[in-house]
């Protein structure tokens, strides 16, 4: 009877989700003051946008695509614009922000386990990825950390890990039924794309409660399909002959507005003194100019153009705005930074730093990379590639079964940003060097 209840409680959140959607058309470190005993814990927002290059905004030097919301919220936060996630393919990505750890510890290696592709394809690739979802639920949450505090925690967008409550979330968009058409978001794809009167509903909804919440706004944005609005499109294809890049550009500009549209949300509201936002992307993306694809060393690639993304925290009063174009940071950090903030223990299982802990941030000397293949199998059985980031140098090791073909490569990021330079042979000393440290970091 309990189980009954709990459907029903699902299906009458889902009605009233399409009823918002239908009406819309959806020291001098730079540490936080303490809070005062009687201040409000800050609310806290992730915003993650889905496929986009580290390049692709204003802010970080593109001249075609604006970005001016996100422009604005860079200047007004401690914005890395060396920051990296550890891998280039989304589920993964997605798990190691919510948890704060590698891919290789929390066990999402890729988008889909190893399935049967004869037969009833999609039955069988939800089957095989039951026991991913079940391993996954075990691990602990941001959301599941928050509980400690009393927040309530809101998810909304892409969020590939089976029903929103996997993943520690009170309430949430995406139901993760594959027999309903639940696999990387379903009706949490929506959101963005469809307005955002879901999210008003939770911010609502968390006033009413009286409550400090954590909010997940991952908008299918601006990942294929790429739908623009035609005011947007009109406007890049004034700017290029190619129709698939104007498409890719226009989505980043409308993603840059529903970020607008959050922001003054919140100022409206009158949250946003008391909230900390930080910003990711999932992983890279360059569009392909004479076909509907990525160049293929962004997405699921080992280079920059896949893994690199500028990270951002703002919270109005608290972090010193800062545009910091040295300090490497990952999406590791995220779930330690927000914990920091508030007080609440790291757990010791967790490799990242507070990004407001200078001290901390200059004694880790480097961070790690991992690529799997989409379909995923073990650890040894999927390994496409291990990376180490040591200032300046960063290191692409292939597996030597599944890439045997390849060599190593070694490049002088700052002076190469884009990694065009292999200078593994004439470096061997460096190469030894990190090679070493990255089979440390497989076996920690």
């Amino acid at each position: 009877m309990c189980r009954l209840k709990k459907i029903c409680f699902v299906v009458l959140m889902l009605g009233l989700y399409y009823s918002c959607a239908n009406k819309s058309g959806e020291k001098k470190q730079n540490t936080p003051a303490e809070p005062e005993p009687e201040q409000q814990q800050p609310n806290i927002v992730f915003i993650l946008s889905d496929d986009q290059s580290w390049t692709d905004y204003g802010f970080m030097g593109d001249e075609n695509i604006e970005t001016p919301r996100l422009d604005q919220f860079a200047a007004e936060s401690l914005t890395f614009q060396k920051s990296y996630v550890p891998t280039p393919l989304c589920s993964p990505s997605l798990a190691t922000i919510i948890t704060g750890l590698y891919p290789k510890d929390h066990g999402i290696l890729g988008n889909d386990k190893v399935y049967d592709r004869s037969g009833n394809r999609k039955k069988n690739r939800a089957e095989a990825y039951k026991p991913v979802i079940s391993a996954f639920e075990k691990q602990t949450t941001l959301p599941d950390l928050l509980k400690e505090k009393d927040y309530l925690s809101f998810q909304t967008g892409k969020w590939w890990h089976g029903n929103h409550k996997i993943g520690g979330f009170d309430y949430g968009m995406t139901h993760g039924n594959p027999n309903e058409g639940g696999r990387h978001g379903d009706f949490g794809l929506q959101i963005g794309r469809k307005g955002l009167d879901t999210i008003n509903s939770y911010l609502n909804l968390a006033a009413k409660e009286k409550k400090p919440f954590f909010l997940w706004y991952a908008p299918f944005l601006p990942h294929q399909p790429h739908t623009p609005p035609q005011r947007l499109l009109d406007k890049y294809l004034k700017k290029t002959d190619s129709e698939f890049v104007a498409k890719y550009w226009a989505m980043c500009e409308w993603f840059d507005e529903t970020c607008g549209e959050l922001f003054d949300m919140f100022d409206e509201k009158g949250l946003t003194e008391n909230t900390l936002f930080v910003y990711v992307c999932d992983n890279g993306w360059v569009q392909e100019p004479n076909k509907n694809t990525y160049v293929k060393t962004s997405k699921r690639a080992p280079y920059d153009l896949g893994i690199r993304t500028p990270i951002m925290y703002k919270w109005k009063g608290k972090i010193t705005p800062k545009m910091d174009n040295e300090t490497i940071t990952s999406s590791i950090d995220m779930v330690p930074t927000v914990l920091d903030i508030l007080g609440i223990d790291k757990p010791k299982n967790l490799p990242g730093v507070s990004v407001l802990n200078e001290k901390a941030l200059k004694k880790r000397k480097g961070i790690f990379g991992e690529v799997y293949a989409h379909d995923f199998d073990t650890i040894e059985n999927s390994m496409l590639y291990n990376m180490a980031i040591f200032p300046p140098y960063k290191i692409i090791v292939p597996d030597p079964v599944r890439k045997k073909d390849e060599v190593v490569q070694l490049f002088n990021i700052e002076e190469d940003p884009f990694e065009k330079n292999n200078i593994a042979e004439a470096n061997p000393d460096i190469v030894k060097d990190l090679k070493e440290k990255i089979k440390v970091f497989r076996t920690e």
